[in-house]
């Protein structure tokens, strides 16, 4: 099997498209990352060529990718189709734990293929990354300790307010541009959740499908969700690949087929809307 060895293409926009606030501790986080990434490495994939593509999932998304604590193994709606697909496309899925903040510097550092994630598609993305056709569609969601008799009903409504959000989605770009002042950032749910419950923020914003599920088959915890809270958009969910990816035309075609009855059939297993 041949490798070819090369130094990890890093973008100047990386850390916005990230969705990092672009601080200077966020930059040097990523290229210290990158560095790391390619003493360790060095050497790009040698691609789909062989038949295998590496997939990388974060291992906090319940439900769409985390890690099962039964097997120790990937799993969630967003895995299920990307091995699907890959399947169906005619190569052989690995998956590969990968933190969310290090998912798009993996992928252009060749050390995975694909994404298969919770990652919203967004303009400042696409300028670096190529997104297949979407595999699912939703917005964000705002939960609040239960005690809090508060109305939220929209972010404008939070400038005020310390709410949390997980680092390099989308939900802390769209705090920012609403003009909330104080914005924490953590690196999963779970964190965020844990310092809700103990009042050290008051807010938190984000995946709402993975905020549900965390809150109706996890541990009880006094925090629920705004239901009069209305998210200023919903966006797409889809597989990321470089954007000089063959796989992109191939993948795309299998996704379609899935969404024929497949994807309905994942996200009813997952309790996905």
């Amino acid at each position: 099997m041949l490798t070819r060895c090369n130094t990890p293409r890093i973008s100047n926009r990386l850390s916005n498209s990230l969705g990092y606030a672009g601080g200077i501790a966020d930059r040097r986080q990523i290229v210290t990352w990158l560095v790391i990434s390619a003493l360790a490495g060095g050497c790009e994939r040698p691609g789909a060529g062989d038949g295998e593509i590496v997939i990388g999932s974060s291992p906090t998304g319940v439900p769409f990718s985390f890690v099962d604590p039964w097997t120790n193994q990937l799993t969630g709606a967003i895995v299920d189709v990307a091995t699907a697909a890959a399947q169906m496309a005619g190569f052989r899925p690995d998956l590969k734990i990968t933190p969310f903040s290090a998912l798009i510097p993996s992928l252009l550092a060749d050390k995975i293929d694909v994404i298969a994630a919770a990652m919203l598609r967004n303009p400042e993305r696409e300028k670096i990354v190529a997104f297949t056709d979407p595999v699912f569609a939703y917005a964000g969601g705002l939960a609040v300790r239960a005690d809090n008799g508060n109305s939220y009903p929209d972010l404008q409504s939070l400038r005020e307010v310390r709410v949390g959000a997980q680092v390099g989605t989308r939900f802390l770009d769209q705090l920012k541009e609403a003009g909330v002042r104080q914005t924490p950032t953590y690196e999963n749910l779970g964190d965020l959740m844990r310092d809700l419950k103990h009042g050290r923020i008051e807010a938190v914003y984000g995946d709402a499908p993975i905020m549900a599920y965390q809150l109706r088959e996890g541990p009880k915890l006094p925090v629920r969700l705004a239901e009069e809270f209305t998210p200023p958009v919903a966006e797409d969910v889809c597989l990321v690949l470089r954007k000089e990816s063959p796989l992109l035309p191939k993948l795309n075609e299998a996704i379609g087929a899935l969404h024929k009855r497949a994807i309905p059939d994942i996200k009813q297993k997952w309790g996905l809307k």
